[in-house]
């Protein structure tokens, strides 16, 4: 099977998109009294770089750092990465300068400001998606989703946990993407809520997780094959609680005050009144699985056109999916109109795709 991929890495880096972000930073430093911020994770450098692939192993280190002022920012690279990023990844370097620093040296940082001093200024920055963030984010969540379709459409109890897993990771990356989350539960383990995938088989029902990266971006969703008695009632009722979710995720709010519409939210539709202690509930997400997780004490305040990946859980259920949330109105991004859904308080929502 051959898929074609849009691969926007590098066409659609506009200068303007920069420009925007460059600015944000420096009305962030204009705030904090500061002449210059070291940028040095993967989801400011890939949020500052519109995407670019900023790491060599999956999860690892970057291998460059970006030194922002009110004049532009330099990037410092490791010299054995240079011509792949530039030729590959950079795009329009207009605002930037690029130094190389050979690859046994420490990445410089050397700045008035840390990201860790200012990680939820960078945070709130890089919340309010931008229009070719927003375009590049609808493709990933289609294409995420479309692939794992495809994979799902084929699969039999009897396949083992790890089989699936290696299938899908091999979709993931034939869209162009990484697979940064694969978590795959037979019947016998949905007791668990983050469950790596072992030998163990799917059995007559399962529950699939995936979190797909590709332009720096994170796709995240969750998907179900499969019955068992009860399940239907029950995914409904948590579909219920995720309805609510999204009803509190309101500009203005802080995620503290959003986590606590859901967590009332379990009891109201037949759940125990501690479930949402029992797992994380999910929260805003962009160029992070969770940029940050919802916690009781999270001050992130929630900002018209943001990410989120909402994912309530209950025994053996699970629902996520990534949405926008703007002007009130919840986008579905990760959708696959060929995946069984059926509508929930006006949203589609996906139902357990039988097995032959």
């Amino acid at each position: 099977m051959t898929i074609e991929v849009d691969d926007d890495r590098v066409a659609s880096r506009a200068r303007t998109d920069r420009t925007v972000k460059l600015e944000r930073v420096r009305d962030l430093l204009d705030r904090r009294g500061a002449a210059s911020v070291a940028l040095t994770s993967r989801e400011a450098l890939g949020w500052l770089l519109d995407g670019a692939r900023v790491s060599v192993p999956m999860g690892g280190d970057p291998v460059l750092s970006a030194v922002v002022d009110r004049e532009g920012a330099t990037l410092h690279v490791y010299e054995n990465e240079l011509d792949r990023l530039v030729a590959e990844e950079l795009g329009d370097l207009g605002g930037f300068e690029v130094r190389a620093v050979p690859w046994f040296a420490p990445l410089p940082r050397a700045a008035c400001l840390a990201e860790a001093d200012v990680a939820a200024d960078l945070r709130a920055l890089r919340a309010d998606l931008l229009p070719q963030e927003l375009a590049r984010y609808r493709t990933l969540g289609r294409d995420a989703a479309a692939a794992v379709t495809r994979l799902l459409a084929t699969l039999r109890s009897e396949h083992s946990e790890r089989e699936v897993a290696a299938l899908l990771a091999r979709e993931i990356v034939a869209i162009g993407a990484e697979p940064a989350v694969l978590l795959v539960a037979g019947q016998d383990r949905l007791g668990l809520r983050h469950p790596l995938p072992t030998h163990a088989p799917l059995g007559r029902r399962a529950m699939i997780v995936v979190g797909a990266r590709r332009a720096g971006l994170m796709a995240n969703l969750t998907r179900w094959v499969g019955d068992e008695p009860g399940a239907a009632e029950t995914a409904v009722r948590l579909h219920k609680v995720e309805a609510d979710a999204f009803a509190a995720t309101r500009p203005g709010r802080a995620l503290s005050a959003v986590l606590a519409d859901i967590a009332t939210s379990y009891e109201r539709h037949g759940f125990g009144p501690d479930e949402w202690r029992r797992h994380h509930q999910g929260g805003p997400t962009g160029y992070v699985g969770r940029d940050p997780r919802a916690t009781p004490s999270a001050s992130d305040v929630v900002v018209d056109g943001q990410a989120f990946a909402w994912n309530p859980t209950a025994p053996r259920h699970k629902a996520e999916d990534t949405v926008v949330v703007s002007h009130g109105v919840v986008e579905v991004l990760t959708v696959d109109p060929a995946w069984p859904a059926a509508p929930v308080r006006g949203i589609l929502r996906p139902q357990p795709m039988p097995f032959d």
